[in-house]
């Protein structure tokens, strides 16, 4: 909606669901590559020697040990050495960009190559907003946070533990949430990893949405797993990995690297560890199905020697997601970072600072896939409400910043210069009404008015202006078709599971 203010100038009021969004952003900024060539070839030299000489445990997966067994590396008890050749090998068998299918066609997303891909705040047990505060996470929380994620067109995929449901047994809680995301939303969505049938249940479960014959022949459901750093690939991984990759689904390998305890506190260090752990990882996803998409996760984060308390948007892991950008395309896999990373509590000036430092290194960078990239707060022990709206808010400027190289003809505005006389303004050329809705990102979240009219509207600051907005989403949220079919098949797919698994709290 536009109006103008009593001043005469124009302003547009937007709610996030009166957007219409690009679905992923289509990068054509160059990439920020800090490092020459001298320097990655150092990276790839510690990565090879780590491949071959140091080796990865794959523990408490019998089958993952036959099936390395099966290809002939070298072992010494479950510890895997790789030739460094042949682990390239399998990694260039992986495509470089792939497609994720939505429920909804138009909300599809191509992961890889130049497109970016934002999602949500993933895994946190507490959430927090101004009415009630810091407290465990319940489904109603969940079911309020995935419909804000559906609504807001700067979020281009739906995550899955937007938070942790706490009071839903552990053993159920993956069927309620991802029966959630494809009812309440139709954005793609991530799979349940944590335990092998909580994965075959997700998949499954995206069989009966979309079909097996589309299932057999697309990515329509993708899974993000840690390796257990330092040098662990455990059985969640191996077990997920033999799931989804068996049926073609994508997987996001992450190693979750604090410098200093998981990896050293050196970045050249702590990168090569990340690159060989991920590249042991998706050499074994190609043994299980030649082919299988990965994406390369990155999350490096400093910490305090002090305390042994993360740190995030500080200098170390900033430089790590350039570098790491850089490492990924010589690698020529999809990438994933951290987004709008903080350790602080609230949303104030700290979370600011460190959110962005680390969300626009994580653009720069290249991220492909960007979890967390809203509602991170507390160092991911919890999701914000107004973080979430906040953050998102923000991330619309990427889509310019990003795609901001519109060098045409009409961009030069020729025909404004000679409308416009000296000492005259542009603000009525025929130029500025061709482009006023589109020249600039409108955040919709910061005030930019004078103090007068701030006050007149009750001198809300942004965190106050967020809990609004959410609330107000909140109330013209409306589910999204789906075939009623479907849905019903789904239903009674998560009611026939619940009765077949006993309740249990960890």
């Amino acid at each position: 909606m536009v109006r103008r203010t009593r001043k005469g100038r124009i302003s547009r009021q937007n709610s996030p669901s009166d957007v219409v969004a690009a679905p992923y952003i289509k990068r054509a900024l160059p990439y920020f590559d800090p490092l020459c060539e001298e320097q990655l070839v150092k990276i790839d030299e510690q990565v090879d020697w780590m491949l071959e000489n140091i080796g990865f445990a794959f523990r408490d997966d019998p089958q993952a040990l036959r099936i390395w067994q099966k290809a002939g590396v070298k072992m010494d008890g479950d510890k895997v050495f790789a030739d460094a050749v042949w682990v390239r090998e399998q990694c260039a068998k992986a495509p470089s960009q792939f497609t994720q299918l939505a429920r909804n066609p138009e909300r599809t997303v191509t992961i890889g190559n130049g497109n970016q891909v934002f999602a949500p705040i993933y895994g946190a047990p507490f959430v927090r907003d101004l009415e009630g505060g810091r407290r465990y996470a319940t489904f109603a929380d969940f079911e309020k946070l995935l419909k804000l994620t559906y609504m807001h067109p700067n979020l281009h995929h739906s995550g899955l533990v937007i938070a942790e449901p706490t009071d839903i047994p552990v053993s159920k809680r993956h069927l309620d949430m991802v029966y959630a995301h494809m009812t309440l939303n139709d954005k793609p969505h991530l799979g349940a990893i944590t335990e092998k049938s909580r994965a075959q249940d997700s998949v499954d479960m995206a069989e009966i949405l979309h079909g097996k014959e589309t299932l057999d022949n697309n990515v329509v459901i993708m899974a993000n797993v840690n390796t257990n750093s330092p040098l662990l690939i455990d059985r969640v991984v191996t077990e997920a990995i033999q799931v989804y990759s068996s049926r073609g689904q994508a997987m996001v390998i992450t190693p979750f690297i604090l410098t200093g305890a998981m990896g050293p506190v050196s970045t050249a260090a702590s990168v090569a560890q990340a690159m060989a752990e991920v590249m042991i990882t998706v050499a074994f996803g190609q043994l299980v199905k030649p082919g299988a998409p990965f994406v390369m996760g990155n999350f490096l984060s400093s910490m305090s020697l002090k305390s042994g308390a993360p740190t995030f948007g500080m200098p170390e892991p900033v430089l790590s997601n350039y570098v790491i950008g850089q490492m990924a395309r010589r690698l020529k896999l999809p990438l994933r970072c951290g987004g709008s990373l903080t350790a602080s509590k609230i949303e104030d000036a700290q979370a600011a600072y460190e959110s962005a430092d680390s969300m626009h290194s994580t653009a720069l960078a290249g991220s492909h896939f960007t979890l967390h990239a809203a509602g991170w707060l507390e160092g991911g022990l919890a999701t914000g409400y107004e973080k979430l709206i906040m953050d998102a808010d923000r991330l619309g400027s990427y889509q310019k910043i990003l795609d901001g190289r519109d060098m045409s003809d009409d961009q030069f505005a020729r025909d404004a210069y000679q409308e416009t006389e000296p000492g005259g303004h542009f603000l009525g050329s025929a130029h500025t009404m061709r482009h006023y809705q589109t020249a600039f990102y409108d955040a919709t979240l910061s005030d930019s008015e004078n103090v007068e009219s701030w006050e007149e509207k009750g001198s809300k600051d942004m965190r106050q202006r967020a809990y609004d907005k959410w609330n107000h989403m909140l109330d013209v949220y409306e589910e999204p078709p789906i075939d009623e079919a479907i849905k019903e098949a789904l239903t009674a797919y998560v009611e026939k599971r619940k009765s077949e698994i006993p309740d249990a709290w960890y």
